[in-house]
């Protein structure tokens, strides 16, 4: 089995879009026992979690919490790079405070999440768009 992969995900929009179950199949494809799976997102205005899976309403908070951070119409002034329209900016600095990559332990051939986690691209852009996250399996 190839223990490097790429998946694309298809987002609607904005918000957070929950992929453990393809990283698990990849990681258990790999026949890796013990070892380590690295997700990476080649994209600068979308980013990866881990958060918790058992309550829809951490999400809904974590994207609230995101809108006030980094709003399209900030306090303090237009954002000066908008080529992609009024999100843009904004999904750049959400992109930057949260992260681009993920490392989860492997054990006994499966992800090691703990009990409420699981691996969540999170969409920026307000836009539908296809995300690109590259998997290594070691």
């Amino acid at each position: 089995m190839k223990r490097r992969r790429t998946i694309e995900v298809e987002t609607k929009g904005r918000g957070l879009y929950d992929v453990t179950s393809r990283i698990a199949e990849i990681v258990a494809r790999s026949g890796v026992v013990d070892g380590l799976c690295h997700v990476f997102v080649r994209h600068t205005s979308a980013s990866l979690v881990i958060q918790e899976n058992a309550d829809p309403a951490v999400l809904r908070d974590l994207q609230r919490f995101m809108d006030h951070v980094a709003p399209e119409r900030p306090s303090f002034g237009p954002w000066e790079h908008d080529a992609e329209g009024p999100d843009d900016m904004p999904a750049h600095v959400r992109a930057v405070l949260t992260r681009t990559s993920e490392s989860v332990p492997i054990d006994q051939g499966k992800l090691a999440l703990g009990s409420w986690q699981a691996v969540y691209l999170w969409e920026h852009r307000t836009a539908p768009h296809v995300r690109t996250l590259a998997i290594t399996v070691i």
